[in-house]
Formats: C-alpha cells, structure tokens, sequence
C-alpha cells in the first residue's frame, strides 16, 4: 500500500499525521491514549487501536478534495477530550511495509478508517 501525505499538526515532540491510501481509506497517526478514564469508556476489539489527534488534523483532508468541517462525533470518532481532541479508533496498522514510509515516534500510533467513514461527518463541503 502506498500513502498520500495529507498534512501535519505538528509541534516539537507532536506530529499527528494524515495520510490517504489507493484502497479508499485515511492513515490516521496520533499520540497513543494512555488516560485511564479515556480507556475506561471504549471497547477497543482485537485489531483496531486508538489514537489522539487535534481536530485540525483534518483541515487537510481538503488536500484530498474534500472539504468541509468535522461536525458530527461519531465512529471513527469514539471520543472528544476535554482538550476538544479527537480520539480515532480503527484498523492498527501493523503492516512493516507501511508502517516504514512514516515517522512514527513511541509515543504515536496508527489507524486505518475507510475514506467515506470520515467523510459521512463533515458539513459544510
């Protein structure tokens, strides 16, 4: 699989990413949920993963063509921080070969989310 640099709400030490796929999904790279009352309140299954990410990340969806804002809290969103993060469930990616076209520090994860899924919460587009 190969990725499409989206954008990057980055920061020193931060650096959640968006990328898009040719098999119609988005890689989602956030910061790794370790709040234990976050991960109290969400069934993870076997498979999938969590992440963090700052609602802007998704600004750069419109480097995709889609345009709109994030309105609606609903899968793939599982969760809004007090902070007003987003907390992004889907599919780990834990394929190597893509795993190594990204920079991906320890304390970051990644999650794969079908194209329409996050596309079905925008408004505005």
């Amino acid at each position: 699989m190969s990725l499409t640099f989206l954008g990057k709400d980055s920061k020193p030490d931060e650096s959640p990413t968006l990328y898009a796929t040719e098999q119609d999904t988005y890689i989602v790279q956030g910061w790794i949920v370790t709040d234990p009352e976050v991960l109290a309140k969400l069934v993870v299954p076997e498979g999938e993963a969590i992440v963090e990410v700052p609602k802007g990340l998704f600004k750069h969806l419109i480097n995709d063509g889609v345009r709109g804002t994030i309105t609606s809290w609903r899968p793939p969103i599982v969760f809004v921080t007090e902070e007003g993060n987003l907390i992004i469930q889907g599919s780990l990616v834990s394929s190597a070969e893509v795993r190594e076209q990204m920079d991906i520090p320890d304390h970051e994860d990644c999650v794969e989310v079908p194209k329409s899924s996050l596309r079905a919460l925008l408004s505005g587009g």
